[in-house]
């Protein structure tokens, strides 16, 4: 399934989910990270509601909200948190507050070659591999080569958050390569036997991810579902939509069957994580006495 993900991302992300028949549009636009997962729900949207048109592409979560902020798209996909700047840009250019939605969990995964024997990183670690601080393996216990880094484009929402949450908003070291999508990065750290990379969970075929710790005297935990819902993964993350105003009409529609079993059912089958139940269970109820069912 993850083999098809990255096969997808290669050659569909600025494609459009599909094509639908006459009715309301609906444009969904941003995150990388979350493409698939939008095209996914896009197609099994379109397959149960004849009708429904809705198109996704790709570009970065920074993409994804400019275009919600200019009007070209109705849904901005985001990995990252809307800043506050952002939020008084939508207020001012669109005369309502954006609304944010928690659509699904991931884990921002540290991926690493398969062969490389070292396994698992404390968040200080990465963020001075990531600085130029460490530069061999062998100062982590692997063997005598040089660390090759990887990381995503400015415009990246998990740029933006690796960059929060890991690097504490200092900047990256010169020598870091940035490439342009996940699933670039997935591609060169299994190839390249001596890199490192960062990207989300639903991703990670082919490398190997590394468990994180917060600190030299935390546990250490994978990204795994219960691991990502508890939160004892420390770069366990929400996956955003965000409109303008509550949703209404069309787009409500696909909000709440998003949040729905069958929604949360695409987040899985995608190799994300669903919402925690409790949450997902209250979204269905509160829809279905909306609906008065």
């Amino acid at each position: 399934m993850k083999t098809k993900l990255l096969l997808a991302v290669a050659i569909g992300a600025i494609m459009t989910a599909g094509i639908g028949v006459a009715g309301s549009s609906i444009t969904l636009k941003g995150s990388d990270t979350m493409v698939i997962l939008g095209q996914r729900w896009a197609e099994n949207y379109m397959a149960a509601n004849k009708g429904a048109v809705i198109q996704v592409t790709g570009g970065g979560s920074g993409t994804g909200i400019a275009a919600l902020i200019n009007g070209s798209a109705d849904i901005a996909q985001s990995s990252r948190a809307m800043k506050d700047k952002e939020k008084l840009e939508v207020k001012t250019k669109r005369g309502a507050e954006p609304s944010e939605i928690a659509t699904a969990m991931d884990g921002l995964a540290i991926y690493v070659h398969e062969g490389n024997p070292v396994a698992k990183l404390t968040l200080a670690t990465i963020k001075e591999i990531y600085q130029g601080d460490i530069l061999n393996w062998n100062e982590l216990g692997g063997p005598d080569e040089e660390i090759v880094v990887y990381s995503r484009e400015n415009n990246s929402g998990t740029y933006a958050y690796f960059k929060e949450f890991v690097l504490m908003t200092e900047d990256f070291a010169p020598a870091v390569q940035t490439l342009p999508g996940t699933a670039s990065i997935i591609n060169a750290v299994s190839k390249d036997e001596w890199s490192i990379g960062y990207g989300g969970i639903g991703y990670s075929s082919g490398v190997k991810i590394l468990a994180v710790a917060n600190n030299d005297s935390s546990a250490y935990f994978e990204p795994t579902e219960a691991n990502v819902e508890s939160g004892l993964y420390p770069l366990a993350r929400p996956l955003f939509w965000y409109t303008i105003g509550e949703p209404t009409g069309d787009i409500k529609g696909l909000v709440d069957w998003v949040l729905s079993p069958a929604g949360q059912k695409v987040v899985t089958d995608v190799g994300y994580y669903p919402l925690p139940k409790a949450k997902t269970d209250e979204k269905a109820e509160t829809a279905a006495d909306a609906n008065g069912e």
